[in-house]
């Protein structure tokens, strides 16, 4: 079993930046394809980035630039550094944990519980 906690999560303006953090225990977490996931009020949740256990990223397209993901196996964390945050980020931000992108981005073995990041303009 892996669980996955987030955190990181709060209220800003519109421009400013947050970093969130799934932090993990259990079984090794190293080995494992990490991704974020946001959903907000009325939508559907959708993939934001995920990283591979060596490092390797991917990005849903309209992130790619603003967000950037990151991992410290050591830690057994992984970071979102979110800029220029606009009032459309405004969403609950999970983790979730699975063997491969295709796991993660489908059926997660392992999910967090969210974290709420609140925009203003």
């Amino acid at each position: 079993q892996v669980q996955l906690v987030e955190s990181g999560g709060g209220l800003v303006q519109a421009g400013n930046s947050l970093r969130l953090s799934c932090a993990a225990s259990g079984r090794t977490f190293s080995n494992y394809v990490v991704g974020w996931f946001r959903q907000a009020p009325g939508k559907e949740r959708e993939l934001v980035a995920a990283i591979y256990s060596g490092g390797t990223t991917y990005y849903a397209g309209s992130m790619k630039g603003r967000f950037t993901i990151s991992r410290d196996n050591a830690k057994n964390t992984v970071y979102l550094q979110m800029n220029s945050l606009k009032p459309e980020d405004t969403a609950v931000y999970y983790c979730a944990a699975g063997g491969t992108l295709n796991v993660v981005t489908t059926t997660p073995e392992y999910w967090g519980q969210g974290t709420q990041v609140t925009v203003s303009s």
